[in-house]
């Protein structure tokens, strides 16, 4: 599973140059590898499916038990064959899509990286290896999103989505690490779920629960964290078909189907699920038919859609969750169609609005039968796929009226959308059916169509071919060996079959005065003003000006300012150190060592000082760069005297050098500024005592206080046996912390190149600013 993996990453970061070479044709290994994918895990799909787990490791960071662990079984295995199956079709929708856009094989760069990680997500054990993947589908999302970068919708969009699920990419690191924790050190899915009665026993259990839940919302779209959805949808048609359908917003639903054996049986879990997906079910099912353009309206059923996939793994019973696993294979099937649709529109006609679209059949036939074909599988018409999925989400809502209640209005309110994208703006009479720019070509009607005769198949063929599949994925959630799912279209006439005839009546009223209640939901818009997307907007922009106030004010262009706001800042950290963990020190008997004061020293001492108060007086450069070249000189004294030549030599360049190099470059300098104010003056004054106070306290602490250290001794020992060195401090430098060293070497290159580059400016005769 790891090659599997290792070429995708290979084939994105190759997919320029295949444009490149290949042009137009570069669909062909684009989309070969998604098929080539499909097939491999259809091969290893009898095993899976009769039980088997087939796992693959591979040492990462063994200090850290960071390994690449793989695990393919029946849930994995169900999301692997739709992320490969549907990045097959769009692969190819894409080559037509934007067949003449010169940035196609970026896109293919961003799509493919982004099909890798949603493998690498649902394929990982190691709950580390999962996170890398959550954040990689993360950032290529943002990539896809923003695609279209010239557009400032698509720029926001991107960036929303990327701190919406980034701040939930956030919570579940800690989260997983709290998980961790509880489970005992246990790092693989597969060793919690043996521990499932530790971990709910554990005091961590309900934040790292909290924390993961939060996550799984942001990245499925859950309320109040939907809004970044339909924004996304500014991305071109094949990322929505793709990210926002079948992939990515499932991703969460993933994560909370791979972690119910774990988290799942206590109150917190069952309640907050179902709460909350039955009211992102009923927001997005009332939202989508206040808007009118096909994305906006797809794009809220989604979100509808995944709040029923919650609700459902709320319940947690085995009905439930044979319902949630059918209808995610429904939806994902019929609603990546009317994606697909919907762009094949857009290309073909110029706008995505309905009331703008009117009797596309004769002129765009074979996308009206895919759009036909996926809207009778929304709607939970016989024999297609999404009727077996209705009646399990209406079986397993019956013991709660209000969770039956939230399914069939979500139900109903899915019967007049598809009426509406598929008889309304295909089939429906009209005085003057909408024209067409171009007819669309075979790339985007094809897709579709295979789609959509998969919904299909999948409802004809749900017995013999979907069953093991969904067997094989609930027995992973329910953690039990037997788990039998009899799918079928026909049960004989039940109250399920009543309840399911019953929503298809009550949609087709919907659609017909589809109209008149959008009118009506004007008056709600009133509300939008309060709603998340607008205080996500509102907290945005206050960040942005609160950013660019503090900036203003910390990066203010004075390297006097930074140095006070460092010293400053290093000072309080290292008080409330010394304020929580020193011990005390003895001042009167550090004051003794005053007596030992040698005349040299003292002299030193007095001169330096000197220097400094003659420093705060002056107004000229020259006279301030030899006053700091005496302090500095005297440093090195100091150095000589108490034994460290080395150090005093270093001293001694340093400070020559710094002489030489400002004396030359003198008149070259800006403006000498004073200090206008005497309050100024004195608050430097202030801050520089009080620096040197708390280091004169650090220095008689440590002399007080002896630190004893295993590196002390290893070093003294080891500096001259293994490094033939007899200066201790030298061999760490160069030795024991050599690639250290070679790093600050290389930032000091680096300056200087840039600092010679600087130098080499001349603006007054004409060279670059």
């Amino acid at each position: 599973m790891l090659f599997a993996i290792l070429f995708g990453f290979i084939a994105d970061a190759c997919a320029p140059l295949l444009r490149r070479l290949l042009g137009r044709y570069v669909f062909v290994p684009m989309a070969g590898l998604p098929l080539l994918l499909f097939l491999y895990f259809c091969y290893l799909a009898p095993e899976v499916v009769a039980g088997a787990t087939v796992t693959a490791q591979y040492a990462w960071v063994p200090e850290l038990g960071v390994s690449l662990q793989f695990r393919l079984d029946g849930l994995s295995l169900l999301f692997a064959l739709l992320i490969t199956f549907f990045g097959t079709l769009i692969m190819l929708y894409a080559s037509a899509y934007l067949e003449d856009d010169p940035l196609l094989g970026r896109f293919y760069l961003y799509l493919t990286l982004f099909m890798t990680a949603m493998l690498g997500l649902v394929l990982s054990d190691n709950i580390f290896c999962l996170f890398l993947f959550w954040e990689l589908t993360s950032v290529s999302s943002y990539l896809l999103i923003g695609y279209k970068q010239a557009k400032k919708e698509a720029r926001v969009a991107a960036w929303q989505a990327l701190l919406v699920t980034g701040a939930g990419g956030l919570a579940l690191l800690a989260g997983l690490l709290l998980l961790r924790i509880a489970g005992g050190g246990a790092a693989t899915f597969s060793e919690l779920a043996a521990l499932q009665g530790q971990v709910q026993q554990h005091a961590l259990y309900l934040p790292a629960l909290l924390l993961i839940l939060l996550a799984c919302f942001t990245k499925s779209a859950q309320f109040p964290f939907h809004f970044w959805l339909p924004n996304a949808m500014a991305a071109p048609t094949p990322v929505s078909a793709y990210l926002h359908s079948a992939t990515m917003v499932k991703a969460g639903i993933y994560l909370l189907a791979r972690l119910s054996p774990v988290l799942s049986g206590s109150e917190v879990w069952h309640v907050t699920l179902m709460s909350m997906g039955g009211i992102t079910a009923v927001m997005g099912a009332l939202l989508a038919l206040q808007h009118t353009d096909l994305k906006a309206i797809l794009a809220y059923t989604t979100i509808s859609a995944l709040g029923l996939l919650v609700t459902m793994l709320g319940i947690g019973t085995a009905l439930a969750t044979k319902a949630m696993l059918v209808f995610l294979v429904a939806h994902a099937l019929y609603k990546g169609t009317l994606f697909l649709v919907a762009g094949a529109v857009d290309h073909s006609t110029g706008t995505r609005e309905v009331p703008q679209l009117q009797q596309l059949a004769p002129s765009m036939k074979f996308s009206a039968w895919a759009a036909t074909l996926a809207a009778l599988s929304m709607a939970g018409i016989i024999p297609f796929v999404g009727f077996v999925g209705k009646e399990l989400l209406y079986e397993a809502s019956l013991p709660s009226l209000v969770l039956l209640g939230v399914s069939m209005v979500t139900g109903l309110v899915f019967v007049a959308v598809a009426l509406q994208l598929s008889y309304g703006i295909f089939w429906q009479k009209a005085a003057s059916p909408t024209p067409l720019l171009h007819e669309a070509t075979p790339g985007l009607f094809l897709p579709p169509l295979a789609l959509g005769l998969t919904g299909l198949l999948a409802g004809v063929f749900a017995g013999p071919v979907l069953s093991p599949l969904l067997e094989s994925g609930a027995r992973q959630i329910l953690q039990a060996r037997q788990v039998e799912l009899h799918l079928a279209l026909w049960h004989g006439l039940t109250p399920v079959l009543e309840l399911s005839l019953l929503t298809v009546l009550l949609g087709f009223l919907l659609y017909r005065y589809l109209p008149a209640a959008r009118r009506s939901a004007t008056s709600t818009a009133r509300l939008y003003r309060y709603g998340p997307d607008a205080l996500y907007h509102r907290a945005f922009d206050g960040f942005l000006r609160f950013s660019k106030a503090f900036t203003g004010w910390l990066q203010n262009g004075y390297l006097r300012s930074y140095i006070i706001n460092i010293v400053f800042f290093f000072c309080s950290l290292l008080l409330f150190v010394l304020w929580r963990d020193s011990p005390p020190v003895n001042l009167v008997e550090r004051a003794h060592l005053l007596q030992q004061i040698r005349l040299y020293e003292l002299v030193l001492l007095v001169l330096m000082v000197a220097a400094l108060v003659f420093l705060l007086g002056t107004r000229s450069r020259l006279t301030s760069i030899v006053v700091m070249g005496l302090v500095g000189y005297s440093a090195a004294l100091f150095y000589i005297f108490f034994g460290a030549p080395d150090v005093a030599a270093t001293q001694l360049l340093i400070e020559t050098l710094t002489v030489v190099i400002f004396v030359l470059l003198l008149h070259r300098l800006p403006a000498f500024i004073y200090l206008s104010h005497q309050f100024n003056k004195y608050k430097f004054i202030a801050i520089s005592v009080f620096f040197g106070s708390l280091m004169t306290y650090v220095m008689l602490l440590v002399q007080q206080h002896t630190v004893e250290s295993e590196l002390k001794q290893y070093f003294g020992k080891a500096s001259y046996l293994e490094a033939h060195g007899r200066n201790i401090v030298n061999v760490i430098l160069v030795d024991f912390r050599g690639l250290d060293t070679l790093g600050e070497i290389s930032v000091l290159a680096v300056a200087a190149l840039g600092i010679f580059a600087l130098l080499r400016l001349n603006p007054e005769k004409g060279g670059k600013r």
